[in-house]
């Protein structure tokens, strides 16, 4: 059975299938593929100008933003400089930004050109609901705008907590990482992805780091098959 990326409206072009995989934990890694087509992923790091353009070409075969994309590669090239060890690849955290917001387009919010998500993306109420974990607020509203139960928040949906200690902020401006921001947000993600996981280049470290994001294995899955449909789709960019 596939999923695809977006439902097919009337006039739009066909939905970017992602052939959901029964991957078994731990027993594989998704594939990966550089940020610029033919590029190996050590080789010098891309202008910005070569990053966008690779965006815009991939955007229309996956239907990923560009923008989003832009988001995923930066914070990929930023951790491959700090945390050389981790072996993250921006399909990865285009697999988690699909499952969590749809890339920054959950409920119609719209990226800025800045990255800023308009509106902004929030949760349901942790209140103890059925299917729900009950979390009192921690940070009295300020992230989520509730000031009795947290609500993850953002394009990569962070609790405040896990925010307040994984936030970064990615144009390094010096002002506070904003979970709102595509930017932030995926360096946010790429950070505690490699905390969790370490290498991420093996199967092991890989299921590990986002098994920590989402403790579910139907979860993983589903990064996965988004994680390996993308980056697939960007080996066959010319």
């Amino acid at each position: 059975m596939n999923r695809s990326d977006e439902p097919e409206r009337q006039g739009s072009p066909p939905p970017f299938p992602i052939p959901e995989l029964d991957v078994p934990p731990r027993s594989a890694v998704p594939a990966v593929a550089a940020i610029a087509p033919g590029g190996a992923r050590d080789a010098t790091r891309p202008t910005a100008e070569a990053v966008r353009s690779w965006a815009s070409a991939l955007a229309e075969r996956t239907q990923i933003p560009a923008r989003s994309l832009v988001a995923y590669a930066e914070a990929e090239l930023t951790i491959r400089d700090t945390e050389p060890g981790c072996g993250l690849s921006w399909s990865t955290l285009a697999g988690v930004g699909r499952v969590e917001s749809h890339h920054g387009r959950y409920g119609g919010s719209d990226i800025g050109a800045d990255g800023r998500l308009t509106p902004p993306i929030i949760g349901i109420p942790l209140d103890g609901s059925p299917g729900v974990k009950a979390i009192p607020d921690t940070d009295g509203g300020r992230l989520d705008g509730d000031a009795e139960w947290d609500r993850a928040v953002g394009a990569m949906q962070f609790l405040p907590t896990t925010w307040s200690r994984w936030g970064a902020r990615a144009s390094g401006d010096g002002r506070s990482p904003d979970p709102q921001n595509i930017d932030d947000a995926a360096l946010s993600a790429a950070r505690y992805l490699c905390a969790s996981g370490g290498d991420l280049s093996t199967a092991q470290g890989w299921w590990r780091a986002v098994l920590t994001y989402n403790e579910s294995v139907a979860y993983g899955q589903n990064v996965f098959s988004g994680a390996d449909a993308y980056a697939k789709a960007a080996r066959e960019l010319r």
